[in-house]
């Protein structure tokens, strides 16, 4: 009685995810493809993984089993893969970067131009994703993020320390310069992560001419001159049209990291892109604070 591993991982998945929809994005297959992958497993181990109800699979107590052995096994390889890439010596393959896309687009080219450059032997994968992704899992090798709190678990380092002011276009500039208590329109965040709120200031509901879930739409609405916008130093600087306005104090923000799983940190490929990494934030470190 056997099963083969990618079957039990579908299984794994499938009890994780609770539904073939959930299932099949985790494994980048189609949820039909997971189906056909539970019913081998069954008929593999000779017994029922699930019940097929109205509203979707529901784990049997042999399919919860199933899914607990299969993610131990899952860790156990996890664990072997990491170990073997953070012993190679060689900086050839491939190397997945996770960053946020502003960040990207604003102050990262430059680094992923000298490594491709330098290192011409490795495909660099860029997903720029404010999420953050499973490092663990290796859904992605190193990690650049802004946060007070980049992983307990990961080995990591501060690539800038931040700060933010307050933003508008040369019509707000010459509004506040003619009056410095001229009322102002305020571009805000719709939602805040809870420990972030912190670093916005507290502002009156009446003040508030704009909220949006996106940083790129505020950055848009201030360069029009719809109101002012509280940003990192380095994207402000980085708008065109946009100048720091002296209406408010300058905030701190979170810092940015790189992080990777202690295994991978070490790893060739990761350490070569630190090696240009770390350099261009120190030489550009004055971009990121008032």
């Amino acid at each position: 009685m056997s099963a083969h591993w990618d079957d039990l991982k579908t299984v794994m998945h499938l009890v994780r995810g609770g539904s073939l929809a959930n299932a099949a994005d985790a494994l980048g297959v189609s949820y039909t493809t997971v189906a056909r992958r539970v019913k081998r497993a069954e008929d593999d181990l000779g017994i029922q993984l699930f019940d097929r109800l109205a509203d979707g699979y529901q784990a049997t107590e042999a399919g919860e089993v199933v899914a607990r052995k299969a993610a131990a096994m899952e860790t156990e390889e996890l664990d072997l893969l990491r170990n073997l890439v953070g012993a190679e010596q060689i900086v050839s393959g491939h190397l997945t970067i996770t960053a946020p896309q502003l960040l990207c687009s604003t102050h990262l080219i430059p680094v992923f131009k000298e490594f491709t450059e330098r290192y011409p032997e490795v495909e660099l994968h860029v997903r720029s994703d404010s999420a953050l992704l499973d490092l663990n899992r290796r859904e992605a090798d190193l990690a650049i993020r802004v946060s007070d709190a980049p992983g307990d678990s990961l080995t990591g380092r501060v690539l800038a320390r931040q700060e933010s002011v307050a933003f508008g276009n040369a019509e707000w500039a010459d509004k506040i310069a003619s009056n410095q208590n001229a009322p102002v329109s305020w571009i805000v965040p719709e939602r805040i992560p809870p420990a972030f709120k912190k670093y916005i200031p507290e502002l009156p509901n009446e003040h508030v001419i704009l909220r949006s879930d996106d940083m790129v739409t505020m950055i848009e609405a201030a360069r029009a001159g719809m109101g002012v916008v509280m940003l990192p130093t380095f994207l402000g600087r980085n708008a065109l049209d946009l100048v720091e306005l002296p209406i408010c104090n300058v905030m701190p923000f979170p810092d940015i990291w790189a992080v990777a799983h202690r295994d991978i940190w070490r790893s060739a490929r990761v350490a070569a892109f630190r090696e240009i990494l770390i350099p261009h934030f120190k030489k550009n470190a004055h971009l990121f604070v008032a």
